[in-house]
């Protein structure tokens, strides 16, 4: 099994002895810069060296079908069975037949609830009067307290501090008397060690968020679904979203036993790409640092057991940035009706590496959850636009006189430019000074514009990017 060396935010697995099948080769999901997949003005994939290496092909990694199913027949009468729609307009635009597993219509607004109810109502009876502990940014905390009170089970579940207050209020509100709340940490790791900590000193039973056979079991129910929702086709490729990779293992376990031949591609937040690292690495690894804005997928370290799983039967695995993401959630808001949260939007937004690939196949993407807080929509219009190449926020270096920022803005701007954002303060001890700028444009071309007057009147800038620190002082 080969793996591309200088893949961009791709780790192509696609000679994995698990995907060979005799009527069909192999289709190379590399993203080269000869071939542009994404508009000029998006920001240029990551480049990583990765190792050549072989896949082992080990069925019995997978979770077997028949756990697969039993958790479905266990978990069916208290889920919601969420549709699997053709999207029209998806179908149209890539020229494909593009379903949606709408996840985001599930009981507590994502897939969560399939593990979480597997595995608590797999605890004996004569064990359930001990406290359920979880770690969660939100979704498998809305889970976990949805069955605990259903089954009168207490429950502390640990939370980080920026968790959105959308997420937070619906833990309450389904856990009622039976959930405690504490927040800790900035990432879920953090929110993690200290909840696990705390669950061995009480003596209570952990429900893991991804890294669990039971959980991993119930996610899978989804392709349960999807294999029955479109019998008559062939599924020629999967797309989910990866955090810690419970789900994408669930789903991942059920297509390769029961339908080999679909393509399995996992897709991460370029900002926190944990499994893409441990794929890569051969290894579960701990990343330094994340973006959480991507709170759903936003994990440092990936399961154990999803790894495993993965390593084994993903065809690629990649990193989507957080501005494409943000674009494709305002995309599916304004043409399909339909509120995702970031980590709902990453299957789809993937689409665009692949429309080579997809043409005129079947092809399904797992929209998985929906509980995005309408405070962070202006953010997320921001950084839609940033990445669009139509909005930008700059350091301009302005000469301390008299009429320096007259001059730029009648000078430098054109007739659809927008100033957005201003901060600047004269300083008449200095020959230049610096000022925040924020500039909306109706196209990319146009910023070319600006840039190029601005050269000519010798005024410097530096353009301020989303992943930098600074940054977060316009969020």
């Amino acid at each position: 099994m080969q793996i591309s060396k200088k893949a961009h935010s791709s780790l192509n697995l696609a000679n994995n002895d698990l995907l060979q099948t005799p009527d069909k080769k192999p289709t190379n999901h590399h993203v080269n810069k000869s071939n542009k997949q994404e508009e000029s003005t998006t920001k240029e994939p990551i480049e990583v060296d990765v190792l050549t290496y072989n896949h082992p092909s080990n069925n019995w990694k997978l979770i077997p079908v028949s756990n697969i199913f039993g958790a479905y027949k266990r978990i069916k009468n208290v889920i919601t069975r969420t549709p699997t729609q053709k999207s029209m307009k998806l179908s149209e635009y890539f020229g494909a037949n593009i379903y949606i597993k709408r996840e985001d219509l599930q009981i507590v607004r994502s897939y969560k609830l399939r593990g979480a109810y597997n595995k608590i109502i797999s605890i004996p009876e004569s064990e359930r009067h001990r406290t359920v502990f979880c770690s969660s940014a939100g979704n498998h905390a809305q889970g976990v307290a949805y069955v605990c009170n259903l089954l009168k089970i207490n429950c502390i579940i640990y939370m980080p501090t920026n968790t959105p207050s959308i997420k937070f209020n619906a833990v309450r509100s389904w856990g009622k008397q039976y959930v405690q709340i504490e927040l800790v940490g900035d990432t879920f790791d953090e929110s993690f060690r200290a909840s696990k900590e705390r669950c061995n000193t009480e003596n209570g039973i952990y429900v893991h968020a991804f890294d669990d056979e039971k959980i991993i079991e119930g996610q899978g129910t989804i392709a349960v679904e999807i294999l029955e929702d479109i019998p008559e086709s062939k599924i020629d490729f999967v797309f989910f979203p990866v955090g810690g990779g419970g789900c994408g293992a669930g789903i991942s376990s059920y297509f390769k036993q029961v339908n080999p031949e679909t393509i399995l591609i996992g897709v991460e937040p370029e900002g926190s790409p944990s499994m893409y690292e441990a794929i890569k690495q051969q290894k579960v690894v701990e990343l330094d640092t994340i973006n959480t804005f991507v709170d759903g997928a936003a994990i440092k370290k990936s399961g154990a057991k999803p790894f495993e799983i993965l390593n084994s039967v993903l065809k690629d695995i990649v990193l989507i940035p957080e501005g494409h993401v943000c674009t494709t959630m305002m995309k599916l808001f304004n043409e399909e009706g339909i509120l995702v949260e970031p980590a709902g939007a990453l299957a789809i937004s993937a689409l665009d590496r692949f429309k080579d690939q997809i043409r005129g196949k079947t092809v399904v993407c797992l929209i998985s959850g929906s509980n995005n807080d309408l405070g962070r929509m202006t953010d997320i219009r921001m950084l839609s636009e940033i990445h669009q190449g139509l909005q930008y926020y700059m350091f301009v270096n302005f000469f301390q006189k008299p009429g320096a920022l007259k001059q730029f803005i009648i000078q430098c701007l054109g007739p659809t430019d927008e100033i957005t954002n201003l901060e600047y303060t004269r300083k008449n001890n200095r020959e230049k000074g610096p000022a925040l700028v924020g500039i909306k444009v109706k196209k990319p071309q146009d910023f070319e514009a600006i840039k190029n007057k601005m050269e000519e009147l010798k005024i410097t800038h530096r353009i301020l990017q989303p992943n930098q620190e600074i940054f977060k002082m316009l969020l």
